[in-house]
This record gives structure tokens, sequence and C-alpha cells, in this order.
């Protein structure tokens, strides 16, 4: 008979397509990753890996029976979740990412809600990009994910997964105090055409939508300085190095010296969860998820 937590690691193999992002995925060893390919190979009788380079690849038996393996995983996890939505208890354990604005603006009041209401389900958080969020729900890594998509570029969400709206964010343009527009009630995104940019770091969603952004109203944007933290780009600005956006979820005090001012043409970043469908009878992810929407609720009323 084969072994259940063998072929889950086949399939973070074939997922994660390598024995380091396996043994990530799994938060095991990577001995212990090859321990259990091997005593697997030997439960099948074939050779299931061949070395590629320095890495290794799936053989065509490996393959296979690696497909197999997903499905009987996801069945498991259905019948895990048809089980505890029988029992109709919260408990067991709920893994939960989002991005760093949203993990600040709304983890806090996530976590207080559900260990008041479900004191016997433990909550695990972790930060990560929208992206990567997404293929952790895919992959199985995380329960739910918190991602983000704007007005005007929306993240495509596969198939397999459901979504919940948590809320809307309409972020602002911060500047230096003295910057000529500063006392400005409004401003456009064309009014910071010779202005330099602070951004998010290249490759990050965020980093995409500013230049597509900027790009769609004439504007070829002046990059002068990267920063995957808000309170880093902040400080920038206070300095006198450029403008950015400023979201408000999760924002924080902003430091002395910065002016935040409301954009016309309001863009908005649309804060979602993202769960897997065959996990959407799961008691845990269902509290999770309403303790999500509440806590965006909050965020959205001002309570950030």
């Amino acid at each position: 008979m084969l072994n259940l937590e063998r072929l889950r690691t086949l399939d973070a193999l074939a997922r994660h397509g390598s024995v380091s992002g396996a043994a990530d995925g799994l938060h095991v060893t990577t001995s212990a990753v090859s321990q259990q390919l091997a005593k697997l190979e030997r439960e099948v009788g074939q050779r299931l890996l061949a070395k590629n380079g320095r890495g290794v690849r799936l053989t065509d038996a490996g393959r296979l029976l690696a497909d197999h393996a997903a499905r009987i995983l996801s069945q498991v996890e259905l019948a895990q979740s048809d089980i505890e939505a029988q029992r109709g208890e919260v408990v067991g354990e709920v893994r939960i990412c989002a991005f760093p604005t949203a993990a600040r603006g709304l983890f806090p009041a996530m976590l207080t809600s559900l260990r008041a209401d479900h004191p016997d389900l433990a909550v695990r958080t972790r930060e990560l990009e929208p992206e990567q969020g997404l293929r952790a729900v895919l992959r199985g890594d995380v329960d739910l994910a918190v991602v983000l998509d704007w007005s005007n570029k929306r993240l495509p969400v596969p198939g397999g997964l459901a979504k919940a709206e948590l809320l809307d964010d309409a972020p602002d343009i911060a500047m230096p105090a003295g910057h000529p527009l500063a006392d400005r009630d409004e401003v456009e995104l064309e009014d910071f055409a010779d202005d330099p940019w602070v951004s998010w770091p290249e490759g990050e969603f965020c980093y995409e939508w500013l230049m597509f952004t900027l790009r769609s109203r004439g504007i070829e944007p002046r990059i002068a300085h990267l920063a995957g933290e808000h309170h880093t780009q902040l400080a920038l600005i206070a300095a006198g190095f450029g403008v950015c956006v400023a979201p408000r979820l999760g924002r924080g005090p902003v430091p002395e010296g910065v002016r935040l001012v409301p954009v016309r043409q309001t863009m908005r970043r649309h804060v979602h969860a993202v769960w897997r469908t065959d996990a959407d009878r799961r008691p845990s992810v269902r509290a999770a998820v309403r303790a999500l929407r509440a806590a965006g609720e909050r965020a959205a009323a001002g309570g950030r």
C-alpha cells in the first residue's frame, strides 16, 4: 500500500521542482525528502527520479505517480473538510499568509477575534507577496492567502480557488512637506511627471502596476529608489528623495516631513482572501474568512 506522506513528498517535489523546494514547502530537511522518495521508489519498484545536472527530475513513472498523488491528496483534503464540517467544530490548524501591509493592517484584529471565538484553533501566519501567496495556496503550503489587485490591473486568480472581497483601499501620494504640491487638497498623477519615484522592488505586482499606471498616463517613470517596506519608502520621502504611492491599509505613523495628498482620479487596491475550493467546507477556513472580513470592515471604517 502506498504511504500517504511519501505521496505528499512526491507531490511537493513535482510542484516545487527541486528537493530543496520540496523541503521548504514541507518544512522538513532535504535529507528527509530524499529518504521519503527513496522509500517510495522501493514501494513501487520503479525509479521515480533521475539526475538532471545538479538537481533531479521526475521520470515518466514519477510524473505518472505525481499526477495520481495530486488527485489523492485533493480527495484527502476534501474528506477532511467534510469530516470537519460534519463535526462543526472550529479546531485544528489554519495557515494564513498576506502581503505586508495587509498582515499589519488585518492580522492583529483577525487573530484577536479567532482567539476569542475559537480558542482551540491554532493559527499560523506569514508574509508573502500576492503572487507568492497564490502559489502557496495552490501548492497547499497555506490554507488562505490575502492578496490584492488594482482597479486598472487585475491579479489573475487560477481555477480551483475561491475568493472573498475584504476591502477596497484608496492610496494617497506621499511627498516631502516642502514639495510644491504639498498644500493641494487633491493631485493628479500627471502632476508628478518630472518627480523621481520611490517604488516597490522590480518584479513585484505593485511595481508592475505602478509602471503600467504611470505609462498609461503618458508618464515615463523615473524610478530613483526601490524599497519593499512602506516605512522605508516614507523615510526616503521625508528625506526629500522623491514621491511614492502610499496605501492606507496598515500604514501606521507617518514620519514628520511627509505630506499625504489624495489622488483626484481615485486609485483603489482591492484586497481579497483566496483559498482552495476543496477546503471550502472546513469550519476553520470559514471562520478565518469571517474574521478577515470583519477586520477588513474595521480597517475600511478607519480603524487601521
